[in-house]
Formats: C-alpha cells, sequence, structure tokens
C-alpha cells in the first residue's frame, strides 16, 4: 500500500521506542530489562484504546528479535527481522485477535506450535491483542505453558479490561500501565503530523480534538484526518468549522446559557439551547458537556487552564472563576444531581429535545436557592436518598416539585416572624393535634392534604417526616411550613422519607367504617332485617362515641 494513501494512524503509528510518546517510563523499563537479560515470560500491557498497547507489543518484539542486538536497535534502516515484524509478516512472531479466536481450540493450536522453535530470530512471540475475550478454559489451557514456557518463547498480551483477565494470568506476567497521553504531549504530537500533512488547521481546532480524544492518540490522530480532509483548499481551519464537523458547540454558549439560569431568563435560555441543538448536538451529548461545567464551576479555584483538557480557553476559564465566587456549592449539586437524573430521563421519552428544554425550566426555578441558610432550615436534604436520585419511582415528579417549593419557601420577613407573642403560641406534640388545630384554624386544604395524602413516618418535637401520594399539592410544603410557624413561634423540619409509613387518615376512617360494616352485616339484627326485606342494602353504619350501641 501506498504510505500516503494510510489513514494517519497507520501512517505515523511508532516504530520504535524513541516514537512513542508519553510511555517514556515503560520503554526504558522494558529496554533495561532485556539489556539485563531479565526478560519476563509474558509482558502484559493495558491501558485506553488508542494509547500505544498492540504498537508497543511490536515494538517490545522487534528489542528482542532486532538483528542489531538492544544496544543498537534499528532507527531508521530496518533489518530484515525488524520489518517483517513491522509488516506483521515474521514467521515467529504470531499476532492473535482474541476477540476472533476465544476459544480453547485456539489456544491449544498455539500451544502445539511453541513446540518448535525460532526459524529465524532469537525468540519465538506470540502477541494477543484483546485478550481478555479468550474463554475461561483457554485461559487454563494457557496457564502452565505461561509460567514455565521454553526459553525461546515470549507472550505478550494487551488488553482494555485488565479486570476480565483471571488474577491467575495477570500474576505470571510483567504488568505495564500504559498511562493516558497528556493533554499537552497530544497537541505538540498532531501540531508536527499537521505541519507534515501541510494542513492548515488553527490552535484552537487542534486543542478540540485533543479534548475529544480523551488521551487517545489513535483518536487524535482519527479526527485530525477527519479535519484535513475537511479543508477547502487555501483555507484554515478554525474552531468553529471544527466544531460543526465533529458535532461539538462554542463552550462560551453554555456558560452564557448557565448564567441565564440563575438569573432564571426562561426565554433566552430556551432560545440559546434551540441555537446549540440546531447545531447538530445531540441532547446527551448537551447533558454531559453540562456536567462537565458544573464540575468547572464547582472546582475552578483548584484547577489550571491546562488541567481541563483544553475544554477551555482563557477567557472562558476567568469567566467561570468569576461566576464561581456567586454560587452556592448547593445550588451546583442540586443542579448536578438534576442533570444526572435527565440523563436516565431521556432514554425513556420519545422526544429528547423537549426532555432537555424541561430540565432547563427545573433548573430555573431551583437556581433561587442562593441561602445556605435556607437550605438549612427548611433541611430538605439531598443527602437523602429521597430525593433526584430515585428518578425512576412514581415519587419523582412530586419531589421535584417539593424541591421547587423549598428554594420558594416563604419570603416572611424575619422582622415579622419574631414578634409572635408568646401567650399565642401553641404546641403541637402529635400529628393527630396538627390536624385538629388545622381544623379549627379553618385551614381545611391543609386538612385534607395532611389527612388524605399524607402517610406519617415520624412525629417528633419541631420535626415531621413523612411520604406522600401522587395527589399531594405541591405547594404543601411551604404551606405547612410557613403556618406551623405562624402558630408555634418555630420553625419546623419536614422531611421526605422511602418508608411507606402509617397509612393516612381518611384510609384508617374507612377501615373503621369497612370493619363495622361487617360486623353489622354478621349481626342478628342485620338478619333480621335482610329475611323480611330480601332488597334491603346497608349503607352506612354509625358509632356512639361514648361506646358502641349495636342494639
Amino acid at each position: 500500500m501506498n504510505n500516503n494513501s494510510k489513514v494517519l494512524a497507520l501512517k505515523y503509528r511508532p516504530q520504535t521506542f524513541d516514537d512513542l510518546i508519553g510511555q517514556e517510563v515503560v520503554a526504558e523499563t522494558i529496554t533495561n530489562s532485556i539489556k539485563a537479560d531479565k526478560i519476563p515470560n509474558a509482558y502484559l500491557f493495558t491501558g485506553i484504546r488508542g494509547i500505544g498497547k498492540t504498537t508497543t507489543a511490536r515494538i517490545v518484539a522487534k528489542a528482542l528479535n532486532c538483528s542489531n542486538g538492544i544496544d543498537n536497535l534499528c532507527k531508521e534502516n530496518f533489518c530484515e527481522s525488524c520489518k517483517s515484524i513491522s509488516e506483521s509478516s515474521h514467521i515467529d512472531v504470531l499476532e492473535m485477535d482474541a476477540a476472533s479466536k476465544t476459544g480453547v481450540d485456539d489456544v491449544r493450536d498455539l500451544i502445539e506450535f511453541s513446540r518448535y522453535g525460532p526459524t529465524s530470530a532469537k525468540y519465538k512471540i506470540f502477541i494477543i491483542d484483546e485478550v481478555h475475550m479468550l474463554s475461561k478454559q483457554a485461559f487454563n489451557a494457557l496457564l502452565k505453558t505461561l509460567e514455565e514456557p521454553p526459553e525461546y518463547l515470549k507472550f505478550i498480551f494487551a488488553t482494555t479490561e485488565i479486570k476480565k483477565i483471571p488474577i491467575t494470568v495477570v500474576s505470571r506476567c510483567q504488568r505495564f500501565d500504559l498511562s493516558r497521553i497528556k493533554s499537552s504531549e497530544l497537541l505538540e504530537f498532531i501540531k508536527k503530523i499537521k505541519d507534515k500533512e501541510n494542513g492548515k488547521i488553527s490552535d484552537d481546532a487542534l486543542k478540540l480534538i485533543v479534548k475529544i480524544s480523551e488521551g487517545s492518540v489513535r483518536d487524535s490522530l482519527s479526527l485530525l484526518d477527519r479535519a484535513l480532509l475537511s479543508l477547502e483548499e487555501g483555507k484554515e481551519l478554525d474552531l468553529n468549522s471544527a466544531q460543526k464537523i465533529f458535532g461539538y458547540f462554542d463552550k462560551s454558549q453554555l456558560i452564557d446559557l448557565f448564567e441565564l439560569i440563575l438569573k432564571g431568563n426562561e426565554t433566552k435560555v430556551i432560545s440559546i439551547y434551540r441555537k446549540i441543538y440546531d447545531q447538530g448536538v445531540e441532547p446527551k451529548v448537551f447533558i454531559n458537556d453540562f456536567l462537565e461545567l458544573l464540575y468547572y464551576f464547582k472546582n475552578i479555584n483548584s484547577l489550571t487552564l491546562e488541567s481541563t483538557n483544553f475544554s477551555l480557553n482563557d477567557e472562558e476559564f476567568s469567566k467561570i472563576k468569576n461566576l464561581s465566587n456567586q454560587i452556592d456549592s448547593e445550588v451546583l449539586i442540586l443542579f448536578w444531581q438534576f442533570a444526572i437524573s435527565s440523563l436516565e430521563e431521556i432514554d425513556i421519552v420519545s422526544n429528547q429535545h423537549l426532555s432537555i428544554e424541561m430540565f432547563l425550566i427545573r433548573l430555573m426555578h431551583l437556581s433561587s436557592v442562593k441561602s445556605k441558610n435556607k437550605i438549612e432550615n427548611v433541611e430538605v436534604q439531598l443527602k437523602s436518598e429521597n430525593f433526584v436520585k430515585n428518578t425512576e419511582t412514581e415519587l419523582t415528579s412530586k419531589t421535584i416539585n417539593q424541591i421547587k417549593n423549598v428554594a420558594q419557601e416563604e419570603k416572611i420577613k424575619p422582622e415579622v416572624q419574631t414578634e409572635i407573642k408568646a401567650e399565642n403560641k401553641i404546641n403541637i406534640n402529635v400529628f393527630e393535634e396538627l390536624i385538629e388545630i388545622c381544623s379549627k384554624k379553618k385551614e381545611i386544604k391543609l386538612k385534607y392534604e395532611l389527612e388524605k395524602n399524607v402517610n406519617l413516618v415520624k412525629f417528633e418535637k419541631n420535626r415531621i417526616e413523612i411520604s406522600f401520594n401522587e395527589s399531594l399539592d405541591k405547594d404543601f410544603v411551604k404551606d405547612l411550613s410557613s403556618k406551623l410557624f405562624e402558630w408555634t413561634g418555630e420553625r419546623w423540619i419536614i422531611t421526605f422519607s422511602k418508608l411507606k409509613g402509617q397509612i393516612s387518615v381518611k384510609d384508617k376512617e374507612k377501615n373503621v367504617k369497612k370493619k363495622l360494616m361487617d360486623e353489622m352485616k354478621n349481626s342478628e339484627i342485620f338478619k333480621s332485617v335482610m329475611d323480611k326485606f330480601p332488597d334491603a342494602e346497608l349503607i352506612d353504619v354509625n358509632s356512639k362515641k361514648d361506646g358502641v350501641d349495636n342494639d
């Protein structure tokens, strides 16, 4: 194949230890072990995709079999052995893809082949890529040979899933964890490739490629290949064009949107999101980028511009830093939990775009929670599993409303609240007293909610823990908190629980009524009435408070 027709990831694949980027420690350790003639029976390379596991395996095979020896390894003009290993045609270096050859029979064939010494090289080498794909039986068949192979036989394994490899295999290998490539190193690398290919791409566009590739050299070269192919002759690829090609949007738009969410400007928030959506950005990508931005807002003071993996430019970094000082951590944690729940939600809705718009609107309702004291006073604690975490349960929508109401809790001025006279204060010690006071104070709506839609879990001094059904009014927390403070002169904490709690007051009454009805139907009086009036029907039963008198 003509070298110019190859994709960049193959064209610029490292051929020697010097060509590897970001793996200097691994290269030095392996070289030293070969020089000291302390070569392990098997090497195991692990790490994310595209950082050089299989490439390093081939370079190790060259180092072991180079005709010039370890002290004079081929660097440019390859010997016959190094050249054939690069072309995957060396008779003594066998490469096997465990993803396609997973069975015990494949490994047995390998072991049978290993009985014969190398034909032209010093070592016979088996390179097994994605070794974690081998079956349990295949691994077991490999164990004995792996532990005590002939002196001429070496194994080199590569995997992205180290945890899937039996520990008995891992313990028989010299393990090397290849690190994710640093952003600065990767940027310099693709800059050199861009120059060799005579491409005109701005540094900002290259930084976007580095960000998307997440430390993978292969991914970065594939993206660079795509960018170069998209270039019009004589034109430079800038950041805006690169964002369109790769389906990413300008982070400054997201920062502006975040600022408007905090201000509660619904019209502009939705307008900016629709522009982002029109750029072809997928809802899941948008949510993940939003989560990344939340992370920066929360931790910006402990980050540097480089540690953001070129996600932000200088201006965006400064803007986030300034804005972060105006936002309480509690708000960011609330936003984070809602964003996570929305990621799950968009998988079950037919129109993901609308789901994101509703997500942004919900955030605007939460954005008014700017005072740490407010959150502590009402104490609908997000440490609890009682809220956003349970997005797949029937409580989800109601929980969101409750959090919203907490954020909008009564705005009674403190000086007014403290004017409640001591003689007018009411002591409320049990749940039944609370219902009775609602009745006396003509708070019929509150009384109805407490009796019909609330299940009591625990009632203590200044603290009520409840569960609720779907019919609970969205203003319940706000209304009850306000009235309790008005009646008692003290703040009450209302929390929600996963526990089912007691049945509602109305349900208790229904059960009592049913029991009375059943008792009456079994009484002699009822039977005698039914004998005389077969068409009669028992509609209601009343019990005297001073004792039941069924006669």
